[in-house]
């Protein structure tokens, strides 16, 4: 069983890479499962066609005790027999979302949703938190693999470059290993180039670029991944080539987090940034 979290700035698009990439990977014969590790519970809607489903946190809520909840409850089956969980979070502006993450993840363990014969879990993190409650895949050692989705855009590459400063803290300690950084690309002049420069300075590759094309959005708004609502679409085969390398690969580095001056001559040098400082 491979574990694979997936982490990126707020709004890049992990959600929809994670759950397009799952469906490719089941329609390739994997028994997969996504665990969202989002307040938000839109890691699994387009592999279950529906809004959100019911999370650990809420139900526990509800029911006084996560102890009270059946794994039936919490762990549905979606598309081509993908299983889903949202761990959820507390109510607004009460206790640490982070937290949140633990109880599901050790809810889901404790009782037997880590089956024998699943190849791969993807847990769908919070935007570039990379502390606390919400590094508990990575902290914890829970994933062993991690994918960045990024674009050339500056404050998705700052994500990305701070994503890896956290996976270099844990490299040690827990195993934890970057495989790639996934662009999702923006349409930003030579982002093609921009990311794979970028991804060579942090030590990896960038192990798929993915075109802009208003089809994901499409099939979004039906609740659907590309893979279910348009099979037969050039995207849908992005999808499939980028499960096929992450099933393949073998790739796996301690990052080489860039400093911020080297952050800002790549952008520099590559038309991004103009006179404007990172994180500004």
């Amino acid at each position: 069983m491979r574990q694979i979290a997936i982490y990126g700035k707020g709004g890049i698009g992990k959600s929809t890479t994670t759950q397009n990439t799952v469906a490719a990977l089941a329609e390739a014969g994997y028994k997969c499962m996504i665990v969202g590790c989002d307040p938000k519970a839109d890691a699994t809607r387009l592999i279950l066609h529906k809004k959100a489903q019911a999370t650990v946190m809420d139900l526990a809520r509800e029911r006084g005790s996560v102890e009270e909840l059946e794994i039936e409850e919490v762990l549905l089956e979606g598309f081509r027999g993908v299983k889903c969980a949202e761990s959820g979070g507390p109510e607004p502006g009460v206790g640490c979302a982070g937290r949140g993450v633990i109880t599901a993840i050790n809810f889901l363990e404790e009782n037997g949703a880590y089956e024998e014969d699943l190849d791969f879990v993807f847990y769908d993190v919070l935007g570039d938190v990379v502390c606390g409650g919400f590094a508990m895949p990575i902290r914890e050692g829970k994933a062993k693999e991690i994918y960045i989705v990024t674009s050339g855009e500056m404050m998705a590459m700052y994500a990305a470059n701070n994503i890896a400063r956290g996976i270099l803290k844990y490299a040690q300690s827990g195993g934890v290993r970057l495989g790639g950084l996934i662009c999702n690309s923006r349409k930003v002049d030579k982002e093609f180039e921009l990311i794979t420069e970028f991804a060579k300075r942090l030590g990896t590759q960038m192990i798929h670029f993915i075109p802009r094309d208003n089809q994901v959005q499409r099939a979004e708004l039906r609740r659907m991944t590309v893979l279910e609502y348009t099979p037969e679409h050039p995207m849908a085969d992005e999808y499939r080539a980028l499960a096929r390398k992450i099933a393949e690969n073998k790739n796996f580095v301690i990052p080489t987090p860039l400093s911020m001056d080297e952050l800002e001559a790549l952008l520099t040098e590559f038309g991004v940034l103009e006179g404007e400082e990172v994180g500004a």
